[in-house]
Parts: C-alpha cells; sequence; structure tokens
C-alpha cells in the first residue's frame, strides 16, 4: 500500500489511539501503520490529539530528585497513576515533551555530565547523548517537527540549552547551545538575549518551530531553532501591577500556535499569538469565576470571593494554571487539580493535590504528553526489553 490507496488515505486521518488498536487486525495493517511514511502522513491530516498530562514534584531545599511521576490522562475512563520511565537505563527528571517525543535528564548527582534522553514511550524507544552538569540556572528544551523533518529516512531534533548568565556590567543575558540529532554534537549560538526576567513554569514550549520561555517579567523569550534569533516578546498584559492581586499564568501550544493564559479576579482569560512581527495577540476565551463556580457548585466554594481578597505574601495562589494544550488547561483550585477545556468551559476533577505526592507546590514540572507513532530513527537509538508500566498504556 501506498499513498495513494484507499485504505492509506482512510487509516491516516484517524488518531493515534485509534491506530493503536488497527495494528491488531493483520500484519499487513501493522506494517503500514507504522511506515514512516504513514506515520508523517498521519501527523500531517490528523495533528496529535493531548492524550494527557505528566506531573513531577521538586524537592524543596536539596539537589535530590524526585523519581516518581504521576501521570494523568485525559480520557475520562482512564486513571491518574503513578509512573516511571522504566524502559530508560536509570531514573529521569522529565524536562520536556515535543509532538510525542519526551526529553529527560538523569540525576544531577549521578555524575560529572547529565545525560540527556529523548525517547518515545510508546515504543520504548530512547536515544541519549551528554551534556556538561547542568545547574539551576541551566534550562534543556527539546524542538522536533515531523513536518519540517520527514521520518522517512531519520529522525531529526534538537535539543537547546539556555543559560542565564551576568557580565561585568552586571547585565543579565541568556545563551544558547544547541544538539542536533544528524552531528550527535552540540554548537554554541552566537546569539545572547539581554533579560533580568527569570524563566518560570512552562519551560520550552514548541510552536512554528520557535521555542518559548515564560519569564517572571511581563516578557516572553522566543527562541528560533533553525535561525537560531532570539526574541523578547511582551505578554498581552504586560502591565500585570493593574490587577488586585497578582494573576497566575502560563503558556502553551494549541493548533500550532502560542497561548497566554491567565487566572485572576476577572477570571480564566485565553490569549493566542497570530504574529510574531508585530507580536499581535487574539483574544480568545474568557471566563468569569462566578460563572465557573455557579456552574460547578459542587466543586468550588466561594471561589470568586476569595480570589477577590488580597493574599497573604508567600501564600499559595487558590487558582494556579499549570499547563495547557489543545485547549485542555491543567489547573489547581485550593487542593484540588482539574482539566478545563475552554471551548466547551467544562471543568473535570481530576485528583486531589496531596496524592501527588510530599512536594507538589514547589515548582512542579507540568507537561503536556501526545502518544504518537513517530519512530526514533537515530544511528544512536537504544531499545531496551525493560516492560515496565509507561504512558502507552493508557
Amino acid at each position: 500500500m501506498n499513498a495513494g490507496d484507499i485504505l492509506f488515505d482512510v487509516l491516516s486521518r484517524l488518531p493515534t489511539k485509534t491506530l493503536l488498536e488497527m495494528r491488531l487486525v493483520s500484519k499487513a495493517w501493522d506494517r503500514l501503520i507504522l511506515d514512516p511514511l504513514f506515520v508523517q502522513a498521519q501527523f500531517q491530516k490528523s495533528g496529535l490529539a493531548l492524550s494527557g498530562f505528566m506531573f513531577q514534584e521538586k524537592y524543596q531545599k536539596c539537589l535530590d530528585d524526585i523519581k516518581t511521576f504521576t501521570y494523568m490522562p485525559i480520557d475520562a475512563d482512564s486513571k491518574v497513576q503513578k509512573m516511571v520511565f522504566g524502559f530508560l537505563p536509570e531514573d529521569v527528571v522529565i524536562l520536556q515533551s515535543c509532538n510525542g517525543l519526551v526529553c529527560c535528564r538523569s540525576g544531577f548527582r549521578t555524575r560529572q555530565s547529565t545525560t540527556i534522553y529523548v525517547c518515545n514511550p510508546l515504543f520504548k524507544k530512547w536515544v541519549s547523548f551528554e551534556v556538561a552538569q547542568l545547574d539551576r540556572f541551566s534550562n534543556i528544551a527539546l524542538a522536533f517537527d515531523p513536518i519540517l523533518n520527514t521520518v522517512n529516512t531519520a529522525t531529526k531534533f534538537k535539543v537547546v540549552r539556555i543559560q542565564q548568565l551576568e557580565n561585568e556590567q552586571e547585565e543579565m543575558y541568556y545563551t544558547f547551545e544547541i544538539y542536533s540529532s544528524e552531528t550527535g554534537t552540540w554548537k554554541e549560538s552566537n546569539e545572547v538575549c539581554y533579560s533580568d526576567g527569570n524563566l518560570l513554569k512552562n519551560k520550552g514550549i514548541y510552536a512554528k518551530g520557535v521555542l518559548h520561555w515564560l519569564t517572571d517579567t511581563d516578557q516572553i523569550l522566543a527562541f528560533d531553532t533553525e535561525k537560531e534569533l532570539s526574541l523578547l516578546m511582551p505578554s498581552p498584559i504586560p502591565a500585570l501591577e493593574m490587577f488586585i492581586n497578582p494573576p497566575g499564568t502560563c503558556i502553551g501550544e494549541s493548533r500550532g500556535l502560542l497561548h497566554f493564559i491567565i487566572i485572576c479576579e476577572d477570571g480564566i482569560i485565553v490569549w493566542c499569538l497570530d504574529d510574531y512581527f508585530e507580536t499581535k495577540w487574539t483574544h480568545k476565551h474568557s471566563k468569569k469565576l462566578q460563572v465557573i463556580e455557579d456552574e460547578n457548585p459542587n466543586m468550588f466554594f466561594q471561589l470568586y470571593k476569595n480570589m477577590q481578597e488580597k493574599r497573604v505574601a508567600g501564600m499559595d495562589p487558590c487558582m494556579d494554571p499549570l499547563a495547557f494544550k489543545d485547549e485542555v488547561l491543567l489547573m489547581r483550585v485550593y487542593s484540588t487539580i482539574y482539566f478545563y477545556h475552554t471551548e466547551t468551559s467544562k471543568v473535570m476533577e481530576v485528583c486531589s493535590v496531596a496524592s501527588l505526592g510530599p512536594n507538589p507546590y514547589v515548582d512542579p514540572s507540568a507537561i503536556p504528553y501526545s502518544l504518537s507513532l513517530i519512530p526514533l530513527n537515530v544511528s544512536l537509538s537504544q531499545s531496551d526489553s525493560n516492560n515496565n508500566t509507561n504512558p502507552s498504556k493508557n
């Protein structure tokens, strides 16, 4: 079968989860669905639907890493579960996901250098390479686009290491180091971005060939991985001091566009970035907290009132947006985790914060994940027969 066949055309329009079941029909269907040309066609026609979110805690005052993570499937019939990537040769910390591939790192205290893993949990395939020992001023992000990089010969991706440094004039700036799967080497980019902002959650959101980092200023740091150019973009609400209480914010990607989400006393508000050159943000969705509370009386109590009241300095906000992907917002409200669907304004309770572990409030990693048929056809690629539980089970 080839791209001109009716069966090829029909199957390539199905979501990944359905295709995993279709593989069981026959050996011929299995070969077709795993063929790199079919995988590329399916990605172009159907895209990758959000499967769930990975949540991993951090210890507050030590360098030790927490080995387990929590997987939260968006499928209402699937249960939240504790997991590890048992197919990898060691315990890892999850850094980011991009179009079905997940980027992880080894523990800080294992050796002088740090091992970076890029894997597809669905097939338990992975590649690994070394980077100089990371510190708290370093951040790792994955850039992978199957449309820009054909997968019929090799899976091409880039990993960017971003560091914040200080020069003799006490000016803060960011540097970029890039790993290419084609060459298997790191190279220092000539690009430098001057900024006093510190990187916050949702680090390294990939959209339209550009990685994005949310900062604690009113700006978003962007880095084009092909042109190796950086840009500081203003957020859609630059004057955050206009709010009575500092709002909760996060960034994410949906339908290929960067999104900016804010939760404040006015409600949940979502913008998408339509134009990079003019930094044109389009207001996409808003929902008042009072309306959310009225529509979900069994979930929320005095939500609007508590958001209006002045918070104590250092106190956790009663609402915090954690991650966003494909119109689904993962958020914490009081001590419970919820999914909020921006297209339907529906709220779904996921789990209690306490079930996530002893340190769920200390700068956790909340990462969207999508099932993907993308292979890892890289010369360094390795696989393991370890069959521990992983997100492909959902």
